[in-house]
C-alpha cells in the first residue's frame, strides 16, 4: 500500500490532512483468516510477515507524517512573527469569529468505521466545541487584529495536527488488533499462567510451545507494534512544540488545553494504548513550556527598570498580568487542567505584588502612594472584571491596598495648601494631649485668640482656592491619565478637606468658646473651589 498512497501524498500536506488508509485495511482484512491460521500452524511465518509489515509501514508512516508536520511548521511561520513578547489582543470579537466556526468544524474528523474510533468521535464531538472556546470572548482587549489572528490560526493548526493524529493511529490499532488476530478479549482457554505477566519480548516462545494468548500479552505485542509504526510522531510533535513556544510563548496556553484535552479523550478509550502513552509523554512537555512561560513572566517583573525621568503610571507588568489573564480565562474556559492554571496565577499575582512595592518604593518622579494607588487599582479592576475564584483574597487584598494608598496620597497631600493652619491646630492638639484643658488652650502664650486669628487671616477664600489650585495641578502631574483617577483623587481631596474643615471647626469652639472666631470661608466655598477648578482644567 505504501507505492499507491505516495501518489497523493502531496495534495494531502498541502490540505494539511493525512492519507486515509481505510481502503487499503479493507482489502488486507480479507486475509484475515489467512493470518490466524499462520498464527496457530506456522508461528515462525507469521512472526515475519508481522516484522516486515512493520518494517514497510513504519517507512510509509515516516515519510507521511514528516511531510505533514512540515506543512504545520510552514503553515505556522508562514502566519506569525516570531520574537514577540506579550503580544496583545484586540478590542473586536468579530476578527475571531470566523476563524473561530472553521477550528470547531474540525471535531468532525474523528468518524470512522472501526470500534475505537467510533468510540472516540462520539466523545470528542461533544467535547471539541467547549474546548475550542480559547478563541472566544476576547472582547474588550488592546491591540491589533493581527496578533489575536496569529494566534487563532496556531490554535487552528494544532488543533488540526491532533485531530489528524488521533483517527489514523486508532484506524492502524484497530487493523492491527484484527488483522494479527491480537483481538483484545479473554484469553481462548482460560489458563491462567506466567504468560499474563508477559511482556511482547516473549510473545514468540509462549506461542512455540503452545501457551494460549491472554489480553495483557495482546495488548503488549499491539502497543509494541504501533510504537515502531509510529515512532515518529513524539519527535515531531515535540518539534511542532518546541516551534510554537518560539512563535510565541502565550501558544503554550492553547496547547496546554488542546493536549490535555485529546489525552483525556484517548485515555477514556483505553488508558494504556500508544495513543495515550504518546500523548500523554508529549503533555509532560507542553507542561513544562508553560512552567517557563509563567517563570519568564516572573523574572521580566524582578528586571524591569522604570525611567527617572517621567511619572511611573501602570507598571508593564501589570499590564501584563491582564493580558495574560485575559487570555488564559479566554482559553481555559471548561479545560480539563483548571488547576495548572490556578496554580500559576497564584504564582503571577504574589509575584506582582511585590514587584509593585518594589517599584513604587524606588521611585523618584512619582509618589509612592501613587504608584501603589493607580497599579492596585488596576490589578483590582482586572480582578473584578475576570471574575477568577481562586484570586478573591488577591482582589480584595488589592482593593485594600488601593484605598488605603489612595486616603495616605490625600491626606498627605492637603498638609500643605493649608500648612500653617495645620502646624497651629497640631499644635493645641499637642498641648490638649499634655493634659491641658481644652478651654485654657487660649491662655498659652503660642496659641492664644490673636495668634488664632493672625493664623486664620492667612488663609482668605482668596488664597485657599489658589492653593487648591495649585493642588490640582500637583496631583494632575502625579497621576498618568491611562487609569483616569483624577477625578476620584480629587473628589477624595474634597471630602478630606471638608473633615479638616470641620475638625477645625470643632477645635476652635471648645478650645476658643464664645471668642467668635470663624474661618474665612465656609464648606460651601470648599464645595464650589473645587468643582470650579475641576471644570477649568
Amino acid at each position: 500500500q505504501g507505492h499507491d498512497q505516495s501518489s497523493t501524498l502531496a495534495q494531502h500536506s498541502v490540505e494539511l490532512t493525512l492519507p486515509n488508509h481505510h481502503p487499503f485495511h479493507r482489502d488486507l482484512l480479507r486475509y484475515a483468516k489467512l493470518m490466524e491460521w499462520l498464527k496457530n500452524t506456522d508461528y515462525g511465518k507469521y512472526e515475519g510477515l508481522t516484522k516486515n509489515y512493520m518494517d514497510y509501514l513504519s517507512r510509509l508512516y515516516e515519510r507521511e507524517i514528516k511531510d505533514f508536520f512540515e506543512v504545520a511548521k510552514i503553515k505556522m511561520t508562514g502566519t506569525t512573527r516570531e520574537g514577540k513578547k506579550f503580544a496583545t489582543l484586540p478590542r473586536k470579537e468579530s476578527a475571531v469569529k470566523q476563524e473561530t466556526e472553521s477550528l470547531h468544524g474540525s471535531s468532525g474528523k474523528l468518524t470512522g468505521s472501526t470500534s475505537s474510533l467510533n468510540k472516540l468521535s462520539v466523545q470528542s464531538s461533544g467535547n471539541r466545541r467547549s474546548q475550542s472556546s480559547s478563541l472566544l470572548d476576547m472582547g474588550n482587549m488592546s491591540a491589533s487584529d493581527l496578533d489575536v489572528a496569529d494566534r487563532t490560526k496556531f490554535d487552528k493548526i494544532f488543533e488540526q495536527v491532533l485531530s489528524e493524529l488521533e483517527p489514523l493511529c486508532l484506524a492502524e490499532q484497530d487493523f492491527i488488533s484484527k488483522f494479527f488476530k491480537l483481538q483484545q478479549h479473554q484469553s481462548i482457554s482460560g489458563t491462567t499462567n506466567e504468560a499474563e505477566e508477559m511482556d511482547g519480548g516473549t510473545l514468540s516462545r509462549s506461542y512455540a510451545s503452545g501457551v494460549p494468548q491472554t489480553v495483557s500479552s495482546e495488548k503488549d505485542m499491539i502497543r509494541q507494534m504501533m510504537t515502531k509504526i509510529f515512532r515518529c510522531i513524539e519527535p515531531e510533535l515535540n518539534n511542532l512544540i518546541a516551534l510554537g513556544d518560539k512563535i510565541d510563548s502565550f501558544n503554550s496556553l492553547y496547547m496546554l488545553v488542546k493536549m490535555s484535552h485529546h489525552v483525556w479523550t484517548a485515555q477514556n478509550v483505553d488508558p494504556a494504548s500508544f495513543l495515550s502513552t504518546t500523548l500523554g509523554n508529549v503533555l509532560v512537555t507542553v507542561k513544562r513550556n508553560f512552567d517557563k512561560c509563567i517563570s519568564n513572566q516572573m523574572k521580566q517583573m524582578d528586571e524591569v527598570k522604570i525611567s527617572k525621568k517621567s511619572k511611573v503610571g501602570i507598571l508593564p507588568f501589570v499590564a501584563e498580568f491582564e493580558e495574560f489573564a485575559a487570555l488564559a480565562e479566554s482559553i481555559f474556559k471548561n479545560a480539563e487542567r483548571r488547576g495548572d492554571l490556578d496554580k500559576a496565577y497564584i504564582k503571577l499575582i504574589r509575584a506582582v505584588f511585590v514587584s509593585v512595592e518594589k517599584v513604587a518604593n524606588e521611585s523618584q518622579k512619582t509618589p509612592r502612594d501613587v504608584v501603589m494607588m493607580e497599579n492596585f487599582h488596576h490589578i483590582f479592576a482586572t480582578l473584578s472584571r475576570l471574575k477568577i475564584s481562586c484570586l478573591e483574597a488577591e482582589k480584595k487584598e488589592a482593593k485594600q491596598k488601593y484605598t488605603d494608598h489612595l486616603q495616605s496620597y490625600v491626606i498627605y497631600s492637603l498638609g500643605q495648601p493649608l500648612e500653617k493652619l495645620n502646624h497651629f491646630f497640631e499644635g493645641v492638639e499637642a498641648r490638649v494631649a499634655q493634659g491641658i484643658r481644652e478651654e485654657e488652650v487660649s491662655y498659652q502664650l503660642a496659641f492664644n485668640k490673636q495668634e488664632l486669628r493672625k493664623v486664620i487671616k492667612e488663609y482668605p477664600g482668596k488664597e485657599v482656592k489658589k492653593g487648591l489650585d495649585n493642588l490640582y495641578k500637583k496631583v494632575d502631574k502625579h497621576l498618568c491619565e491611562e487609569e483616569n483617577l483624577l477625578q476620584v483623587v480629587w473628589h477624595s481631596m474634597q471630602d478630606e478637606f471638608i473633615r479638616q474643615y470641620k475638625h477645625f471647626e470643632g477645635l476652635i469652639a471648645r478650645c476658643y468658646p464664645g471668642s467668635g472666631i470663624t474661618m474665612e470661608f465656609t464648606i460651601q466655598d470648599i464645595l464650589d473651589y473645587c468643582s470650579s477648578i475641576a471644570q477649568s482644567h
